[in-house]
Formats: structure tokens, C-alpha cells, sequence
């Protein structure tokens, strides 16, 4: 099992807009386990995409949540790295 994190921000224009997404394994041992994630962001393909993106406030994003979890596809997808998410699970 896995745990897809989509993390949401507002941007200059008060607009709700993707701030990054990640993805990680679930531990299946007991105990306190602390993993951190590599958060990523789609990007715009040109210039002309990425200024229409800022000016109207609609920036790239997943539809789907399963694209984040699988790796299939995402080879064509352009996308920049966003920062880290830390994340506890106390498995039972």
C-alpha cells in the first residue's frame, strides 16, 4: 500500500493551485516509522503555456492520483521538485 500526498496552496492571486504532490510506501512492520517525501510539481511544456498558466491561475495538474503512485507514464511528464513532506506512521 502506498499513501499519495497532494499538498495545495494559494498563489499570488489568492487561486487554490497545486503546491506539489509524492508518493510513499506504507511500512507493514509494527513500530514508529518516519519517512520523508520528495514533493514534485507538473510543469508547463512552453513558454507560451507557462505564461497563459500564471495569467489566467490555472497552473498543470494530476486528474488522476494514480499517476502519482505508479511510475508508468510519468517518464513524459515534466515536472520540477518542490521541496519534502515528513510523515509518521505508528504501525500496529
Amino acid at each position: 500500500p502506498q499513501i499519495v500526498v497532494s499538498i495545495y496552496g494559494p498563489d499570488f492571486f489568492g487561486n487554490d493551485v497545486v503546491r506539489g504532490y509524492g508518493a510513499v510506501h506504507v511500512p507493514f512492520t509494527p513500530g514508529r516509522h518516519t519517512r520523508t517525501i520528495a514533493m514534485f510539481v507538473p510543469e508547463s511544456t512552453s513558454r507560451l503555456q507557462k505564461f497563459t498558466s500564471w495569467f489566467t491561475g490555472r497552473r498543470p495538474e494530476f486528474t488522476d492520483p494514480k499517476v502519482v503512485a505508479q511510475g508508468e507514464g510519468r517518464e513524459v511528464t515534466r515536472v520540477r521538485s518542490q521541496g519534502f513532506v515528513t510523515i509518521s506512521f505508528n504501525v500496529v
